[in-house]
């Protein structure tokens, strides 16, 4: 099969990414504690909205609704036995968006984690956390996604385990982890680890990168974090629409589409070549970053202190790695001001 992601990376400057999946589904009528997944087939209007929203804002790839696509996270509804069925529909639908787009528009087969612990922690070994990838890749294919996207990851186990039932699947794929613990994962990943980790894999993903995480200031050092490690392999960008907010018994997101307008810029300048959004992120939000983007020539890389002062402080003293902490300590200290 020709490798029309690959294709895409070389032919382009920069890549726009969707935004929320939750957020905007949310907004359609999904209750907490649904499984979103089973929308692929309840609600399969809804899902192909989710999907023209993105690709009319101007992204050039979007996400299936498939993250809680493994057996593991269907088994909470009861709907472990539909792992292929959900995924392909999934995928199904997104291909029918894109191959009506006018343009050419990738379709990434979204894969979360399982949402257990994996050995020596925790119970879940390694054939079984392959074995569950594996299966939702193959419906992700059959549907016809053109990359699968492994993302919001933890641990490194779990990234490995996906990284060789992808293989086995003999798809190509991207993988993002969630720096949201004082610039690591919530099992310790760093920057550093994570652009050292990708190298090791024998089937090493086209791109990687962080998403969601905590705000946008947050993604942006994590993403120089990546660059300074020497890494010549395209940088995935997909950060929180601001910070999140409970307002009136709602999670509420406070990134304006001007912020993330200044965000995407500032993302590109850093070093990532495929810029998009995560929680809280509405097609007005892409909008925004498509026009900042196309509007706003490159800059230079942009240091702590420009991030702060353009987007707001960051969340936590240092990224994890010990290299920052100094100039980030500096940069807390500068004005924040909401674009």
């Amino acid at each position: 099969m020709t490798n029309a992601f690959a294709e895409m990376l070389a032919s382009h400057d920069v890549l726009l990414a969707d935004g929320a999946t939750g957020t905007n589904l949310f907004a359609m009528g999904l209750q907490s504690g649904d499984a979103p997944e089973l929308w692929n087939t309840d609600e399969p209007d809804k899902i192909r909205a989710l999907y023209q929203g993105s690709v009319d804002a101007g992204s050039d790839l979007f996400l299936t609704n498939t993250f809680g696509g493994t057996a593991a996270r269907l088994k909470l509804h009861d709907a472990q036995g539909r792992v292929r069925e959900l995924n392909r529909v999934g995928a199904e639908l997104g291909r029918e968006v894109a191959d009506r787009a006018g343009r050419k528009v990738i379709v990434a087969g979204s894969v979360g984690p399982t949402g257990e612990i994996m050995e020596p922690v925790g119970a879940l070994s390694h054939a079984a956390a392959v074995e569950m990838f594996h299966e939702q890749a193959e419906g992700l294919k059959e549907g016809g996604v053109d990359v699968l996207w492994l993302e919001t990851i933890s641990a490194p186990e779990e990234f490995r385990a996906a990284a060789e039932a992808f293989a086995l699947a003999g798809m190509p794929w991207c993988g993002t982890m969630s720096f949201d613990t004082a610039g690591r994962t919530m099992m310790g990943v760093t920057s550093a680890d994570m652009a050292q980790l990708v190298e090791t894999l024998p089937n090493p993903p086209l791109a990687f990168g962080a998403n969601c995480g905590t705000g946008a200031s947050d993604i942006l050092r994590t993403v120089l974090g990546f660059v300074a490690q020497g890494t010549e392999r395209p940088i995935i960008s997909k950060g929180n629409a601001g910070i999140p907010k409970y307002v009136d018994g709602h999670i509420h997101y406070d990134g304006t589409p001007e912020l993330m307008g200044v965000y995407a810029t500032m993302a590109r300048d850093a070093g990532a070549k495929i810029i998009g959004g995560c929680c809280g992120t509405m097609p007005a939000h892409l909008t925004a970053m498509r026009a900042a983007l196309d509007s706003t020539p490159r800059g230079d890389r942009p240091t702590l202190e420009e991030i702060v002062d353009k987007i707001g402080p960051f969340t936590s003293a240092s990224d994890g790695t010990g290299d920052d902490a100094g100039p980030e300590r500096r940069a807390r200290g500068g004005r924040r001001r909401r674009a």
